[in-house]
């Protein structure tokens, strides 16, 4: 059988010309439909649908990042009305809203000066809060002696806050009323002692010295001539504004250019300490429910000094105080006998040597452990 001529059929240009278009359309699918039959070609389909699938999946996921970073219990409610931090400012009951706004702008670069009094020491803490107060810090007072009313007669009274309760220290208040985020506004926290002479300490001149220097924790240097002194590093210098380290050639504890452990550098003592916001963050998770006097805690502040503890935690040598070592707090009774007060230990905030040495080393050692917990981590 003989196939026909296509040639001579085709004898008009045009349907020449439509057969030779149609011949190609016919290949091209013919190649098509191989193609797609390849391993390559069902890999990339794959992927292709992949990316369409995949949006969806990307709309789901970021949703659920911003439910998932929402503060517990907060999730219900729209990004717009949470509120993550607060503050310890007093609200006044009535007011306009334009001179509420005026007053919060002109207390917005405040710091926290927090303590913990007693009523027989109401002359000293007078003159540290009056001080603070005349420098635009917040006052919270922590009562460990339950005697609040008869503050009320001072001037600045009305204008601090009061926290009650018995024979409790300032860690012990500051656990439970200064969280991270109730200060979170506040630029530093003080956390001080009532027994400190304030005559050559002007806080806004403190301030600038240790945003200055960098300082994260820091306390001022203690006049040697008037003070308690427990540790060589927290007396006066007179060489500059600051001092980061001591150094010590003779007995024990020995402190050289080279070293970097407290007590020669990094330390501060715990009767005036000063933490910025971030350190305060990290300090009051490393504060245990049920610490008392803080021993052992100075040895390990330099975990939340925010980088380097021999750069970024030192002593203010030309805002200084002084410490009085007033036994307060449990502290001796001066008509009690010797036989009375025989096997009583005073627990003045500061008065760390000498006592509770078992509790310090337990202290050091459960930091310790910690540490080398999260450097396993």
């Amino acid at each position: 059988m003989r196939l026909p001529n296509l040639g001579s059929m085709l004898t008009d240009t045009g349907d020449k010309r439509a057969y030779f278009c149609s011949f190609l359309l016919l290949g091209a699918v013919l190649g098509l439909a191989c193609l797609v039959g390849t391993p390559p070609f069902v890999n990339n389909k794959e992927i292709m649908l992949g990316w369409g699938a995949m949006e969806p999946t990307q709309n789901n996921l970021s949703t659920s990042c911003k439910t998932q970073c929402k503060p517990s219990g907060s999730e219900p409610l729209p990004n717009g009305i949470v509120s993550r931090t607060s503050n310890l400012e007093m609200q006044p009951m009535w007011g306009s809203l334009h001179t509420q706004k005026e007053e919060h702008v002109a207390k917005a670069s405040k710091s926290l000066l927090a303590m913990a009094v007693g009523i027989k020491q109401k002359a000293v803490v007078d003159q540290i809060v009056e001080k603070f107060f005349s420098s635009n810090f917040t006052i919270m007072l922590f009562h460990y002696d339950g005697v609040v009313d008869e503050w009320r007669d001072l001037q600045w009274s009305d204008s601090a806050l009061h926290v009650s309760a018995i024979n409790q220290t300032k860690w012990w208040f500051a656990k439970r009323f200064l969280h991270p985020d109730i200060v979170a506004e506040y630029n530093y926290i003080f956390l001080w002692d009532e027994d400190l002479g304030v005559e050559h300490f002007h806080p806004g001149r403190y301030i600038s010295i240790i945003e200055r220097e960098g300082l994260e924790i820091s306390q001022p240097a203690l006049d040697v001539a008037k003070s308690e002194v427990h540790h060589q590093i927290t007396a006066r210098g007179r060489q500059g504004d600051v001092h980061r380290r001591i150094y010590k050639s003779r007995g024990g504890g020995r402190c050289y250019e080279n070293s970097t452990a407290p007590p020669c550098t990094g330390w501060v003592e715990m009767m005036a300490p000063v933490f910025s916001r971030a350190a305060w963050r990290c300090v009051w998770y490393m504060i245990q429910n049920d610490l008392i006097h803080a021993w052992g805690l100075d040895m390990k502040l330099g975990y939340c000094c925010q980088g380097d503890r021999t750069k970024n935690v030192g002593v203010v040598d030309s805002e200084y105080i002084v410490h009085m070592g007033t036994p307060t707090l449990g502290g001796f009774d001066e008509n009690k006998s010797n036989a009375e007060l025989r096997g009583h230990v005073p627990v003045s905030e500061s008065s760390y040597l000498g006592t509770m040495v078992g509790v310090f080393h337990a202290s050091v050692h459960k930091f310790d452990l910690l540490a080398k917990l999260i450097a396993v981590i």
